[in-house]
């Protein structure tokens, strides 16, 4: 659990693509720090991407990590 809070990086992407898989929209992106604002966007662009392709619910979950 703290090396998530620790690396905020990664877990501004995992948030992002969490928020374009349930089909939430880009401007709901919480970070005003543009490294962090970054990964959240790429996150979200990869998400609403297994959305589109069908990656939701149980066939997508192949694509969860395991911390």
């Amino acid at each position: 659990m703290r090396r998530q809070k620790r690396d905020m990086n990664t877990r501004a992407f995992d948030r992002g693509y969490q928020a374009g898989v349930s089909g939430r929209s880009i401007d709901y992106c919480p970070h005003a720090d543009s490294e962090h604002r970054q990964n959240w966007i790429c996150g979200w662009r990869e998400g609403r991407s297994d959305q589109w392709d069908g990656l939701t619910g149980v066939s997508g979950v192949h694509k969860l990590r395991v911390s």
